[in-house]
């Protein structure tokens, strides 16, 4: 897979993806990523890539010609077809079920915004994938691109090591994950629950299923519901 991502920081990025699963992913292979400076893509000798919006109104608008000259560079310089994505809270919420159909896909186009906001025409002509990660505001696209990025490539093959892992994760089979315990058994008057010492593998699955859908009814009702309608739905 390769994943470009298209930002005005590249050095706030990069670190990040240099390092921990993401790092070890491209060191095998698995995935290439490669961070393009939108800002290269200026004709000024300021290097502007953003203006003042029509009509008024605070704040700096992201223009279009740098973005698309970014955007298509990029393309010819690599025949595989890619996915636009765009950061933005107007886009549809980033899921687990969203990362793994993404993390199927043989190449990502990221595009990180700053500033108020993107020309409208960015979204008209490029025609991205709006992708947002909460109902909240951010000062630029980068920290949701680094999310995405994340969620998506330890899907693929071999970038965990334990493929296991990934089954049982929360929200893999729609509910929140079990509670983990390591050593020491005991810490502070907090015991590991008997059951998980006690060797009996189907006991300590009971175990956890029972925990996943308990926590899961606690803490996100809504999941919980959407888990029973499903089960209800494949009866």
């Amino acid at each position: 897979m390769r994943i470009d991502v298209l930002t005005l920081f590249p050095e706030a990025v990069a670190p990040f993806l240099a390092a921990s699963i993401i790092g070890r992913a491209q060191r095998n292979g698995l995935v290439n990523i490669v961070c393009t400076n939108i800002r290269d893509f200026a004709t000024d000798r300021h290097r502007s890539v953003d203006d003042r919006p029509f009509g008024g109104g605070p704040g700096m608008v992201m223009m279009c010609p740098p973005l698309f000259d970014a955007v298509e560079k990029i393309e010819r310089d690599d025949p595989t077809p890619a996915e636009r994505l765009l950061l933005s809270p107007q886009g549809e919420p980033l899921t687990q079920d969203m990362a793994r159909e993404l993390s199927g896909l043989p190449r990502l186009l990221v595009i990180c915004g700053h500033y108020e906001g993107f020309d409208e025409r960015i979204r008209l002509g490029l025609r991205p994938r709006e992708i947002s990660i909460g109902d909240y505001v951010l000062s630029g696209g980068e920290a949701g691109a680094l999310v995405l990025v994340d969620a998506v490539v330890r899907l693929l093959p071999g970038a965990l090591g334990d493929e296991e892992s990934v089954e049982h994760e929360s929200f893999s089979e729609g509910l929140l994950e079990y509670p983990h315990y390591t050593r020491p058994r005991e810490f502070r008057d907090m015991a590991v629950p008997e059951v998980l010492l006690s060797g009996d593998h189907a006991r300590i699955e009971q175990w956890r299923q029972e925990q996943a859908r308990q926590r899961t009814q606690e803490r996100r009702p809504d999941l919980w519901e959407a888990f029973r309608r499903r089960a209800d739905d494949s009866v």
